[in-house]
């Protein structure tokens, strides 16, 4: 079975953000970076799949330079290869776009499934999964807690609310938007970032994958959210204070 896991580098999770003088983005100079937490799920269901059933994990990154460390890292962790597509530009592409260009790298590679995180750390749009598999013609579900390999596909667990889960069973070549939580994620071993080193990266760029991202919406302005006080005196008796306060806390705070 080869599997593609799709994962993405984003700001450490205690980064101190800062908005760039433009007001279209976040200020990234001095800033950490770490893998996307939700696509490291995927990685981690990915290698223990691989190592239930055999095949190959293929790590998928789309980003800039400074993305080689997080595939390092996930080499490191066990996946056997990976694709960097190399684009120092990602806040110019919307969902689609992105999408578009995970496609096309993964129509190449002929692979059974291909799983990504839920949502990203840093805009959180939940939406490339399930585009890449509408662009490719794959089968795809979402918010997976559990993947089992059947004999004709993989049968998935989904989480819905209140504390409900589907089982649903799906054909190959599918993609699966994984939960974070799904495992216990795995460290690398010294040995295992020894043999990243050794690993192949592939390296390409948007041009020689033959695609033109299309742009269908824009990212207008990025500002902090604004702080306000407001103080009010409640007067009476202390029953009816006391109701008063309940329901404001209740219907304006939505506290309780």
């Amino acid at each position: 079975m080869k599997i593609l896991v799709a994962i993405k580098q984003v700001p450490a999770r205690d980064s101190i953000l800062k908005i760039d003088p433009a007001g279209r983005w976040i200020q990234e100079s001095d800033l950490s970076f770490e893998i996307n937490e939700p696509d490291a799920y995927a990685l981690e269901e990915a290698l223990q799949l691989k190592e239930k059933h055999g095949g190959e994990v293929v790590v998928l990154c789309l980003g800039p330079a400074r993305a080689q460390q997080t595939i390092r890292e996930a080499l490191a962790k066990g996946a056997d290869r990976a694709i960097h597509i190399e684009e120092e530009n990602l806040a110019a592409l919307d969902t689609l776009g992105v999408a578009q260009i995970l496609a096309a790298a993964a129509a190449q590679e002929n692979a059974d499934l291909l799983l990504t995180g839920l949502q990203s750390d840093d805009l959180g749009s939940g939406q490339t999964g399930v585009v890449v598999a509408e662009l490719l013609g794959w089968p795809h579900s979402t918010i997976i807690m559990q993947v089992e390999k059947t004999p004709d596909g993989v049968k998935v667990k989904r989480e819905l609310e209140n504390g409900w889960f589907q089982w649903i069973e799906l054909p190959l070549p599918a993609v699966l938007t994984i939960q974070s939580g799904i495992n216990k994620l795995r460290y690398a071993t010294l040995m295992g970032i020894k043999k990243a080193k050794l690993k192949e990266i592939k390296r390409l760029t948007v041009a020689e994958l033959g695609v033109t991202p299309s742009q269908t919406a824009a990212l207008d302005k990025v500002y902090l959210p604004q702080k306000s006080k407001q103080t009010q005196i409640l007067e009476g008796p202390a029953k009816e204070v006391a109701a008063k306060l309940a329901e404001k806390l209740k219907f304006e705070v939505r506290v309780l």
